[in-house]
């Protein structure tokens, strides 16, 4: 994991956080368990972006990074979600949880232009969902706007579950928020020298 310690500390003393979605422009999703077409795909990945704006108390950007306010911008990630091509994102290759580093990942985020409503942008950028081995690689990434700066990058696995296509993989997500909320945060206060006692 990726941890800048300076602007992590100012992080934890702001009260808003900008919510810009779940990534899937890097993804690799394993061909068995994924029969879908272009269309069904786009379809599945707008969903799963929406779950978080409407079903919040399920998925609690708020309560995971303990901030009062919560603003929303899915433009930049709805633009690459839309690019993304079906014979791309799948694969038959079924060792796909260990794709990319932090450095690869904090090099890819440079190259975005994250929205600057807020001081602070959250976003999930998924690197795999395995059906083969049922297993999500999520990396969480926090962004100062206001200097394009990688402020945390960790990947979690994470096990789907659920009835359905979409319910088995937000699964996965909803697993993240509550590593998050649960101990991860915790976890990254101490590293600053602020945790919890």
């Amino acid at each position: 994991m990726y941890l800048n310690e300076h602007l992590f500390v100012d992080f934890l003393n702001t009260k808003e956080i900008l919510w810009v979605g779940i990534n899937f422009s890097k993804a690799k999703f394993t061909r068995s368990g994924f029969a879908l077409t272009q269309e069904e795909m786009h379809r599945l990945l707008h969903e799963w972006n929406m779950l978080i704006l409407n079903d919040q108390k399920k998925y609690d950007v708020r309560m995971s990074f303990r901030k009062p306010v919560m603003q929303y911008d899915l433009s930049v990630v709805t633009k690459l979600n839309k690019s993304v091509k079906i014979n791309d994102i799948l694969t038959n290759y079924v060792s796909v949880n260990d794709l990319f580093s932090d450095d690869q990942i904090c090099e890819y985020v440079s190259t975005l232009n994250f929205p600057t409503s807020m001081k602070y942008a959250l976003t999930f950028i998924v690197e795999s969902f395995n059906a083969s081995v049922k297993s999500a690689a999520i990396w969480v990434v926090l962004v100062a706007t206001d200097i394009q700066e990688v402020v945390l990058c960790e990947k979690f696995l994470k096990k789907p579950a659920g009835i359905g296509i979409r319910n088995y993989w937000a699964r996965t997500i909803y697993n993240v928020f509550y590593d998050i909320q649960s101990q991860s945060f915790i976890r990254w206060e101490s590293m600053v020298g602020l945790g919890q006692i």
